[in-house]
C-alpha cells in the first residue's frame, strides 16, 4: 500500500453538506487524498441560503492549526472561507510558521445564494498577507474584482489582465474561473503562472482551460469542490497545470452528475462521488 497525501482545509461548515469543509472533505476522498480540518466558523445554512454565520475564536484557530501541524504531516493546504480579518491573520500567521508544500486559496466572498461571507475590512488582509504564502488562488470573477478594487472583468482579454494584476499583488499562480459568463457554451477558466519558464512550460503564460457549461441548477459549493481537489491533486502530479486540469475534469463530471442527487429546494450540491457511486 502507498500512502495518499494529506489534505488540510481551513474553511466554514456547512451542514446542507454541499460547500465548505463538508465539500472538502469529500473532494479530498474522491481524489485519493486523506482529508483533515481546521474549522473558521459555523454557518446556519442550506441550498436557498445563509441565514447565520457564527465564527471561532482567532486563538482557537490557531490552537487547532499548530496542534494538527505539531503531529499531522499535511502535504497540501486548501483555505477557503476566513470570516473576518482576524481569523485572516491567524492563518496567515500560522501559514508563516509551519510552511506547508502546497497552499490553495479560494477566496470565499460571497455565496452562490448572494450572502456575504467576507468582511470588507478582511479583503485587505487576504490580499496583502495571504496572496503572497499561496502557491495558487481560485477567485471566480467578482471575487477577483473584489481583491483589485474594480468591476468583474467582463471578456476574456480583461479576465486576463485581472489575472495578471493579481500575481502583481504578490500570488504566484491565479486560476480566473469564468463559470459567471453564463451566456458562454463553454466555461473557460484562465490560468496565469508567474514562474513560467519557456523551455519547461507550456509556451504561454496563459493557459485557457475550457470545458462544456454544464446545464443545472446545482452548483452549490462549485468553487470549494474545484480548489479542494487542486489540493487533493497537487501532491500526486509534477506541475500545478496537470494538477489543474484533472481538478475541472473531476468537477465537470460532478455537475454533470448533481441533477441525479435529490438535495434541497435550491441550489443543490455537485455529486462528489460521481464516480464511484452507480
Amino acid at each position: 500500500m502507498t500512502t495518499p497525501p494529506i489534505a488540510l482545509t481551513i474553511a466554514a461548515s456547512d451542514p446542507s453538506g454541499g460547500a465548505g469543509i463538508q465539500a472538502d472533505l469529500k473532494a479530498f476522498s474522491a481524489n485519493g487524498a486523506y482529508g483533515t480540518a481546521v474549522l473558521t466558523a459555523l454557518t446556519a445554512q442550506n441550498t436557498q441560503g445563509v441565514t447565520g454565520i457564527h465564527t471561532v475564536p482567532p486563538a482557537f484557530v490557531t490552537e487547532q492549526l499548530d496542534t494538527l501541524f505539531a503531529d499531522v504531516p499535511v502535504d497540501a493546504v486548501k483555505i477557503g472561507m476566513l470570516a473576518d480579518a482576524a481569523l485572516a491573520a491567524a492563518v496567515a500567521d500560522a501559514l508563516e510558521r509551519h510552511r506547508p508544500r502546497y497552499v490553495v486559496l479560494d477566496p470565499v466572498m460571497v455565496s452562490t445564494s448572494g450572502h456575504r461571507l467576507l468582511e470588507t475590512d478582511a479583503v485587505a488582509v487576504l490580499r496583502d498577507r495571504l496572496l503572497p504564502l499561496a502557491d495558487l488562488i481560485t477567485p471566480n470573477l467578482p471575487e477577483a474584482g473584489d481583491l483589485l478594487g474594480a468591476a468583474a472583468a467582463r471578456n476574456r482579454a480583461e479576465a486576463v489582465e485581472q489575472a495578471r494584476a493579481l500575481l502583481e499583488t504578490g500570488a504566484r499562480r491565479v486560476l480566473l474561473k469564468g463559470g459567471h459568463h453564463t451566456h458562454d457554451a463553454e466555461s473557460v477558466d484562465i490560468l496565469v503562472d508567474s514562474t513560467y519558464r519557456p523551455d519547461v512550460t507550456y509556451g504561454t503564460d496563459v493557459t485557457e482551460l475550457s470545458a462544456p457549461r454544464v446545464n443545472t441548477r446545482n452548483t452549490h459549493g462549485t468553487g470549494c469542490t474545484l480548489s479542494a481537489a487542486i489540493a487533493a491533486l497537487r501532491p500526486q502530479h509534477d506541475d500545478w497545470h496537470t494538477a489543474v486540469r484533472a481538478a475541472k475534469e473531476y468537477l465537470t463530471g460532478a455537475l454533470r452528475a448533481a441533477d441525479t442527487l435529490r438535495v434541497g429546494r435550491g441550489h443543490g450540491p455537485v455529486h462528489h462521488f460521481h464516480q464511484y457511486w452507480s
